[in-house]
């Protein structure tokens, strides 16, 4: 189990303006004054960033037994990996930038530098005069030779396509640079990168929190009266209000959003019957949407459910409440198998005979968050592969990690319609190796919409 240190008090500034950020988004009425300044974010990153250089690289090294990580990027194509160890004003490597990390024992600790014409920022001192020697991969090679490591780390990997970010053409110019006698320590770094991905923390979990309200905070934006007009909004005029929302708060998206609509089959009738679009959102419609944004580095990954009422109705209809309950359970079901050491394959195959000994059909598609949206880690299941996840899914659950829980639950509600009705679902939590937490509330009651008219 990796163990890591407790969060500096160097952090407090920026640990501070996250949560009394988190504290001012439960009050504040408008997600605009929610979102820091540009300057404001840059410094809560580029702390985090220096915390986990400092405490998670020797972590994820030493229990990979990595005695040196070589990681090399070009301007604009950047190492996935290289583009998560950049500071806030370096929004590209330059040129060729070589980033080292040297383990120099408990005593020394892990030194870490630049071989490349500039420092990057405070985080990697340069250690490369272009002037002195002009063969850069000259003195990345002599750096090793005196280090002496008894395993070098290159990032290339035949499971992980962000820990695989080295090209050929670099691989073969280290190759051709390295002592011979060196040549049979190089070994993937996959161990060690995916750590590096996969761990959250404390201070990443501080922010991670408000993150979270602000999308939550926008879902419900959205899925209001104010936004939708039934027999009006149509499910891609919604997909780019979310987009254009996300955008007009200063914000991003790592993927575009998505809506699908589940109808009854008195819905199905009443369309056919009227011929109306089906591509516009109508009373008695069940909601889906699939939304995630990017923000302070973190991402999130939401799937969350309204629905539209219909005339005389005052709240959701029970069988619909019961689904999401189902959902709910098939969620319990799934966080209280997460075990450390424990696969994705082994988690998703206990899920799975659980859910269905509770009368709960299940597609499990569950994956790591963080850096990236989808991450690097333990894969729990894909919607195509339910018997198990080759190479993802066999990957060990670790402590300090943060997983998308998505997941459908079908279920059969025979007064809505004669197919099973879907209930998908997808909350972002928080392993700390003894139990999961979900970073913010997950759904457990359906957004109304309540038409004017």
């Amino acid at each position: 189990m990796r163990m890591l240190p407790c969060t500096p008090p160097w952090l407090g500034f920026a640990l501070s303006l996250a949560l009394s950020f988190a504290a001012r988004s439960c009050l504040a009425d408008d997600l605009n004054n929610h979102i820091l300044s540009l300057r404001e974010r840059a410094e809560i990153t580029d702390q985090i960033l220096e915390d986990r250089l400092e405490t998670v690289v020797p972590a994820v090294m030493r229990a990979a037994g990595i005695d040196a990580w070589v990681l090399i990027a070009r301007e604009y194509n950047e190492d996935p990996i290289v583009k998560t160890m950049l500071p806030a004003t370096w929004l590209n490597a330059r040129r060729r930038t070589v980033l080292m990390f040297i383990d120099q024992g408990p005593e020394l600790g892990v030194a870490r530098m630049a071989v490349a014409r500039y420092p990057v920022g405070n985080l990697f001192p340069s250690v490369w005069n272009p002037e002195q020697q002009p063969n850069q991969y000259g003195r990345i090679a002599q750096i090793l030779d005196e280090a002496n490591p008894a395993r070098i780390a290159l990032n290339y990997s035949d499971v992980y396509a962000l820990a695989d970010g080295l090209t050929y053409s670099e691989q073969r110019d280290f190759l051709q640079a390295l002592p011979i006698r060196l040549h049979d320590r190089v070994v993937s770094s996959e161990a060690v990168a995916v750590g590096w991905l996969e761990t959250r923390t404390a201070a990443e979990m501080a922010t991670y929190k408000t993150v979270m309200e602000i999308a939550h905070g926008i879902i419900a934006e959205g899925f209001s009266s104010d936004v939708i007009t039934p027999g009006v909004t149509s499910t891609e005029d919604l997909e780019w209000w979310f987009r254009q929302r996300v955008n007009d708060l200063g914000l991003q998206t790592w993927f575009h959003t998505s809506i699908e609509i589940e109808r009854s089959d008195r819905s199905k009738q009443e369309i056919a019957a009227n011929n109306l679009d089906p591509n516009l959102l109508l009373r008695g419609d069940h909601v889906h949407i699939d939304f995630g944004i990017s923000y302070l580095n973190l991402q999130t990954d939401t799937q969350q459910n309204a629905y539209i009422l219909r005339e005389g109705e005052t709240e959701v209809p029970s069988s619909l409440q019961l689904a999401l309950q189902k959902g709910n359970e098939l969620q319990d079901i799934l966080t209280n198998n997460f075990r450390v050491g424990r696969t994705g394959n082994d988690i998703l195959r206990r899920t799975r005979k659980r859910a269905l000994e509770r009368g709960i059909s299940p597609i499990i598609y569950t994956h790591p968050i963080g850096l990236h949206g989808h991450a690097a880690g333990t894969t729990i299941g894909m919607w195509d592969k339910q018997e198990g996840v080759p190479g993802s899914g066999d990957y060990a659950m670790q402590p300090n990690t943060a997983y998308s829980i998505e997941l459908t639950a079908l279920v059969e509600i025979p007064e809505w319609s004669r197919e099973p009705m879907r209930m998908k679902l997808e909350e972002d939590g928080f392993f700390d190796g003894r139990q999961f937490k979900y970073i913010a509330p997950r759904q457990t009651e359906y957004h109304v919409i309540r038409p004017a008219n």
